[in-house]
Formats: C-alpha cells, structure tokens, sequence
C-alpha cells in the first residue's frame, strides 16, 4: 500500500474510533418534513434515515439536535456542532465546511397561494408589490433573494407561514413542492392551498461537516456507501415510504414545467 493511502486511512480510523469510543458525531437540523422531522418525539425523515443508515454501516454514532436553522448555523459556527443536515452547497460554506460529493436529495423551491386569493405568477416580475412569506436562515435564488419588486416577510415556523397564507397575511409562500404538499396535507389545509408551476430554483441537499481533521475522509466514505445504499431496493422502499399519498394533492402544476430565466 503506498504511503499516501496508509496515511489517508490511519487518518480515516482516528476520527472513526473517536466516534466509536463514546464520542458521538453531533449533528443539528431543523424540523423539514418529510426530509428530516419529530413525530411523537421521535425522528424520521427521507435524509434523515438514510444518513442514520449510512453512518450506521460506517460505524460512527451520532448524537441529533433539532433546532431552528439559523440556530443550526449558528451552532456550526461557533464549533458546538460537527455536522449540519440538509444544508445547501454554496462555494461561501466550503470555507468551513466539507461537503460530500453525494446528495441525500434534491429540493425544488415552488410558491403556494391559497386558493381564496389566488395569484397568476409565472415570472418575478409578477410578484410585484406581493408578500411572499420566507423562512429564516433560507437561501431560495439570488434574483428571489435580492429582488426589490415584493416584500420577503419571514415566519417563525414552516407551519405558521402557511397559517399567514390562510389568514390573508402574506399573499403566497415559498418552500419546497415536497415540504409544502407534505404540510398542507398534514395541517389539513390541501384542500385550500395549491401551488405554483413557477420554479424559482432547484437544490441540492446535503449533508456536511466541520472542517477539521479526518472529516474529510469520513465525507469520502459517507459518499461512497450513500451511492451504493441509492442503489439498493430498500433505498427505493425507503422514498415510497415517505412518498406515499402525496401524488393526489390538490394542484394548478401543469405538465410542462416553467422555470425562471
């Protein structure tokens, strides 16, 4: 074995038997359902299990938190947190964080109205003068995000945006197509709300690690297994799981798709 992979794997072990010795990977995230969420107080999500399987079969234990985004951030940042799930890649966040070459999942940010005041916006500019209701800590697209034609006006929670929309507060919301089908069924408001076919960006969701040492590698590896667990019927299972009952939400998504320019 060449020197330079004797010295990658010596440093792969160190941070792994870490781990293994009662020091646990500490990993914070936010309630992003179905993606990562707390049911009855216990923690399920897509990502969520996958990363407890993947992690599972690399042998490292990891402690969760579950906490609002900005505070995940912050806690990446003042080092009290070795992972963060479900984060975005961004080339700002490689300064401090390493990202695996893998995702655990794509996100497609959409706008829902409620079906009381509906909204025809098939561009930015047609947002013009209009709330938008917004999620702390959230990067949706530069020209979303710096836009000067509508009000960004942030909520506490994913479920009170949507409680604003109902009320007439905001005149839409952005989120997740999944996120947003996903709530609306389960607050029982589906029925009342419909969404958009306007793609204001499509993201990747990952999950990363502080830059320090050895977590490089373990990033390495957690990539690796995470492509050979995608391959496997039970990751299939896994998505149709969590997919299932979601196709029959009430829509206005037509066929073919329109994304901004």
């Amino acid at each position: 074995m060449p020197d330079f992979t004797r010295l990658l794997t010596a440093l792969l072990l160190t941070c792994l038997s870490a781990f293994a010795h009662g020091e646990k990977l500490r990993i914070v995230t936010e309630p992003w359902a179905p993606y990562v969420y707390l049911e009855n107080g216990q923690a399920k999500g897509i990502d969520y299990d996958v990363t407890v399987e993947v992690l599972k079969r690399l042998g490292v234990e990891v402690e969760w938190q579950f906490l609002p985004w900005k505070r995940c951030l912050a806690m990446i940042d003042q080092g009290l947190a070795d992972g963060i799930l479900d984060i975005f890649y961004t080339e700002q966040r490689t300064h401090q964080l390493f990202f695996p070459s893998e995702p655990l999942s794509n996100v497609e940010f959409a706008l829902f109205y409620a079906n009381a005041r509906p909204h025809q916006v098939t561009r930015l500019e047609d947002l013009r003068g209009l709330t938008v209701g917004t999620s702390p800590g959230y990067s949706y697209a530069p020209a979303f995000n710096d836009s000067p034609l509508f009000i960004r006006e942030p909520a506490p929670t994913h479920e009170a945006n949507f409680g604003k929309l109902q009320r007439g507060r905001i005149d839409l919301l952005i989120t997740d197509r999944r996120v947003g089908r996903y709530l609306s069924k389960n607050l029982g408001v589906d029925e009342q709300i419909s969404e958009l076919p306007l793609v204001i960006s499509r993201q990747s969701q990952y999950l990363a690690v502080r830059r320090i040492a050895g977590m490089d590698l373990l990033m390495q590896r957690f990539a690796a297994e995470l492509r050979r667990f995608k391959a496997e019927p039970a990751y299939a299972a896994l998505n149709a799981r969590y997919d299932n009952g979601t196709d029959n939400f009430r829509t206005t998504v037509e066929q073919q798709e329109r994304s901004t320019p």
